[in-house]
């Protein structure tokens, strides 16, 4: 009895190594009797046992990261960078026959490559265009690997460490860069301060000088009714005068010119007064008495 449980138990635990599900996000490479017969899943599969050998393959997409490599550049500058590079199993079948170990052998291509990119490109260029040393990298590796049936999709650089001395000389030109960028500000905000101080000035002069303009046209038309109404006034004043004199007769005249006569006499001091008309004048006075 416990030999025939002993069995049932053997015979369970062979057919449960023997069937296996395959998720969908993976393939099962199968090789019978060391032979490939090709990829299955997703799904249930079943393995002969003793005979049947699956090797599974991940087809979502994978990343990895290089470690800190030293390479020399072109100008003979050592740097230390580092980067992540992510792929994709195409062929499942292939990545299983073509290498032993895909990580590794991909991640040694990738050091490689590295190096001997980075040793194309003088050290300036690598710091400041990452983007086609990304590419390159990319389209290197996507060469080695496409034969293993694996897709390179992408690849980042992730820190460039440049030597101690290329590092102080970079924050010396940093440094001297902002202040030639703080100068250069500096001097344009003082030039737009006097353009505007002068351009202040000159609208100020031209709104002074309209002022004056005006107020000087103000004045002289001022000026110039002042002296029409002044001269009207005259004009009218004579008039009145004239109109006036023409009612006086010659005796009137004569008795004004008495009175200033004798304002002038007025005083302490002697005054003999003779004048030319004053025979004359008094014939007119007892012509018109009579």
């Amino acid at each position: 009895m416990f030999g025939y449980f002993t069995l049932i138990v053997v015979v369970l635990l062979i057919l449960a190594s023997a069937v296996k599900i395959v998720p969908e996000y993976k393939r099962m490479v199968i090789f019978r009797l060391g032979r490939c017969i090709g990829a299955k899943g997703p799904g249930f599969i079943f393995l002969i046992p003793f005979v049947d050998k699956g090797v599974k393959a991940d087809l979502r997409e994978q990343v990895r990261e290089i470690p800190h490599q030293t390479a020399i550049t072109a100008d003979n500058a050592g740097i230390s960078l580092d980067f992540i590079w992510y792929y994709k199993i195409l062929d499942p079948t292939e990545s299983v026959l073509r290498v032993g170990n895909f990580e590794q052998a991909a991640q040694g291509i990738a050091t490689t490559t590295l190096r001997a990119v980075v040793g194309g490109i003088e050290l300036d260029q690598v710091l400041v265009d990452r983007e086609h040393i990304n590419n390159m990298l990319r389209t290197r590796l996507d060469e080695v690997t496409e034969r293993w049936g694996v897709k390179v999709t992408n690849v980042e650089i992730r820190e460039i460490i440049p030597p101690r001395e290329i590092q102080d000389a970079m924050n010396r030109q940093m440094t001297a860069e902002r202040v030639r960028r703080a100068l250069v500000t500096e001097s344009t905000g003082e030039r737009e301060a006097a353009i505007n101080v002068a351009e202040g000035e000159k609208q100020a002069a031209i709104l002074r000088a309209e002022g004056e303009k005006q107020a000087a046209i103000l004045e002289a038309e001022g000026e110039q009714k002042a002296q029409l109404l002044r001269a009207s006034g005259y004009a009218g004043a004579l008039d009145k005068i004239y109109a006036s004199a023409q009612s006086i007769d010659q005796k009137t005249i004569t008795l004004q010119y008495f009175e200033t006569l004798q304002k002038m006499g007025e005083g302490a001091s002697t005054k003999y007064i003779f004048p030319m008309e004053f025979t004359s004048l008094l014939g007119n006075f007892i012509k018109g008495s009579e």
